[in-house]
């Protein structure tokens, strides 16, 4: 696909911004399970925060590939910055599609500019792809709602200015936006976590909490059909690019290692099959990138078939992100189980990339859904 100037730039403003800026401290943010202010306000500097928001509210309003290409380079440097930036990016767009004109002029200039920051508060202990077993109640009192409920494995809760959280109201999906410093709110770290663990995920605890109704994102019964799932896609399609900028670390730190790691009186890379291990990787991240760029032009022109490209896009890259990630451990031989090299980060990083907005196999359940009405869309 031929880029325009635009998005060139973007890439290589971001490739740059990157390799400075959080690529040096990706271990330390894994190590130390947090991702430093530092890195926070560099990427409120650089407008990846509000990237994908509307120009009219002060965000970027970067076209998909742009956007694709920003999360790919980022994704390649830290997947928990990436997951940032995806779930930030991914609540506000609810909130610019959906939310009333109050809503909008209240919070977007404020989220776009970074200066807060906005969390995904679906899923719960028992209820995590099965989001209408959600057990976070919300009910009617008065002008508002009371809010009792847990969420957990919240992206970057631990910081979080506001959440977008998901309850049901009389059996009917609401999502409302509800203010960290509220009472009777609790956020507890969870630490620990096997990958992205500088994502910074907490427990969100309710205990009857107020939320007016001035709060409410799209009407009562939509919460989960409308608002979730337009959030929901937006993250699969952030996650599908920062799989494909994990695949292609791999790929760096491979043609890297086996280009000076040296066995008797060869280099690893004169090895047959070494080179077919680095074969693979080159076509899974050539091949990850076409699905993404396919995914990102259908959203660009309105196509019907987006959404499922992109699902189908978040599956295929994920997977491959996994695969590529475990080979290059592989490669590595002990030293991909150190700290030493990133590949280790990778695979861990890589895994977390099947479950989140979606595992693997509730994408094999709607994925071959699709493949029946596939042949009527072209």
């Amino acid at each position: 696909m031929r880029l325009t100037d635009v998005q060139a730039g973007w890439r290589d403003r971001a490739r740059r911004f990157a390799a400075e800026r959080i690529a040096p401290l990706a271990d330390q943010i894994d190590r130390q399970q947090a991702t430093p202010a530092s890195v926070l306000a560099a990427m409120r500097e650089e407008g990846y925060l509000g990237a994908a928001l509307p120009a009219r509210w002060g965000g970027g309003e970067l076209d998909p590939v742009s956007y694709g290409l920003v999360t790919e380079e980022i994704g390649k440097a830290c997947s928990s910055v990436r997951s940032l930036m995806t779930v930030h990016n991914m609540a506000a767009q609810a909130l610019a599609a959906l939310g009333d004109r109050h809503q909008r002029q209240r919070w977007l200039p404020e989220l776009c500019a970074g200066r807060k920051i906005i969390a995904f508060a679906l899923s719960e202990p028992g209820a995590g792809s099965a989001t209408r077993a959600i057990g976070t109640r919300a009910v009617e009192v008065g002008d508002g709602y009371l809010v009792s409920g847990t969420k957990k494995w919240i992206t970057f809760g631990q910081i979080a200015d506001l959440f977008l959280v998901f309850a049901h109201c009389e059996r009917e999906p609401v999502a409302l936006v509800v203010d960290r410093h509220s009472d009777g709110l609790t956020v507890t770290p969870v630490t620990d976590i096997f990958g992205t663990r500088g994502s910074m995920p907490a427990e969100v605890r309710l205990d009857d909490v107020r939320v007016p109704r001035s709060h409410q994102v799209g009407p009562t019964g939509a919460g989960l059909g409308f608002v979730a799932n337009l959030a929901l896609d937006h993250g699969r399609f952030s996650v599908a690019w920062g799989s494909t900028g994990i695949i292609q670390g791999c790929l760096d730190a491979c043609v890297s290692y086996t280009g000076r790691r040296t066995q008797g009186d060869r280099t690893l890379k004169d090895h047959q099959l070494v080179r077919r291990h680095l074969t693979d990787m080159l076509v899974a991240h050539t091949a990850a990138q076409a699905v993404c760029y396919r995914s990102a032009c259908l959203r660009e022109t309105g196509d019907p078939r987006a959404v499922m490209e992109t699902a189908l896009a978040k599956y295929h890259a994920a997977e491959a992100a996994i695969r590529v990630a475990n080979d290059a451990v592989h490669l590595h031989g002990a030293n991909g189980c150190t700290t030493d090299y990133p590949v280790a980060r990778y695979l861990r990083d890589a895994t977390v990339m099947g479950i989140v907005e979606g595992t693997h196999e509730i994408h094999q359940v709607t994925l071959a859904d699709y493949a029946f009405q596939r042949p009527y869309l072209r």
